[in-house]
């Protein structure tokens, strides 16, 4: 069966998840905290219900596991994306519920993040017989790498792409978007590779994010919160890795990584200097304080989201 069939599912069930979800959380009053010294305008966003990324996460799985019951990539991706987003979900608890303003310590977050990636790492190597190989873009080379080296590399791909997915998720639908789109792109790249299990997957994601999409465009009725962002963020690591595409995985989510890098960036100017390089960062907020609206950054986002894709689309058959 095609695997376009699972991105049809995924957007239907996450489109009728919505209504009866968003009131569960209002109801639950899992509203979003929204930063004082952020931008101004964000302020009338508090309260609105996050978490919301539950949505598109059991509707990703369902479409997932309906169309490729049997398929150990899929289920390899699957487990790796929950277990990122239950990460998410505990700081997301802790900070609303809990009020717990800094939720889980970062250094438990990260240390949770790399043993999930040690997880896929080693079951890459072994039961998944993906092996150690990684493409390099824009060739048909493969480079070899040490069981060592491939371990690190797949645990700094996991906890880079979770925090930078999480990093980005600041404006209504602007994450969602660039995720969409980098699930679009690897279900091609999959598709090109024979491996349809991961397409599946891929393709359930896009549909599902779509279908969230309907709740979080501007005006956001619901955030996606920390389990929506990091749950994506190891959905496309896992893909990645699972691929062989994790060199690739920067070009197709280069959005996420200008967002990370603008971060780094600041932090690093503001220690040094005592002043500020960006208006305010991540990078997105920078344009925002700029004059620029909200909806009129997402969308020139999601537009350089669209052209990284393109070019890594053409890395992978160069």
């Amino acid at each position: 069966m095609s695997p376009l069939w699972s991105l049809g599912l995924g957007f239907v069930i996450a489109l009728g998840l919505g209504p009866i979800a968003i009131p569960a959380l209002q109801r639950l009053r899992l509203g979003q905290i929204v930063r004082a010294d952020g931008p101004q305008t964000h302020l009338q966003k508090s309260g609105t219900p996050t978490m919301g990324g539950l949505i598109f996460l059991i509707a990703a799985t369902v479409a997932t596991l309906a169309f490729s019951p049997r398929d150990d990539l899929a289920w390899a991706a699957v487990g790796f994306t929950w277990a990122n987003g239950l990460i998410g979900l505990a700081d997301d608890v802790l900070k609303v519920r809990f009020r717990r303003a800094l939720g889980v310590r970062a250094r438990t977050k990260l240390g949770l993040g790399i043993a999930a990636g040690l997880a896929l790492a080693l079951l890459a190597i072994g039961p998944l017989n993906v092996g150690t190989s990684v493409r390099v873009p824009f060739s048909a080379t493969l480079l070899h790498l040490s069981p060592t080296a491939f371990i690190l590399l797949v645990v700094l791909v996991a906890v880079a792409t979770t925090n930078a997915v999480n990093l980005t998720d600041g404006l209504d639908g602007l994450a969602g978007g660039l995720g969409m789109i980098a699930a679009g792109l690897f279900a091609l790249l999959a598709i090109g590779q024979g491996t349809f299990g991961i397409a599946t997957f891929c393709l359930a994601i896009a549909g599902a994010v779509g279908g969230f999409l309907y709740f979080n465009l501007h005006p956001a009725r619901v955030f996606m919160g920390d389990v929506g962002s990091f749950a994506l963020g190891g959905a496309l690591a896992s893909v990645a890795v699972l691929l062989r595409q994790e060199l690739l995985l920067p070009i197709a989510g280069l959005v996420f990584v200008l967002e990370a890098l603008s971060v780094a960036v600041q932090v690093i100017f503001f220690r040094r200097t005592k002043r500020r390089l960006l208006r305010m960062a991540p990078l997105h907020h920078h344009f925002e304080l700029g004059g620029l609206r909200e909806t009129a950054v997402v969308h020139r986002f999601w537009l350089l989201g669209i052209a990284s894709a393109v070019l890594a689309y053409i890395a992978f058959w160069a």
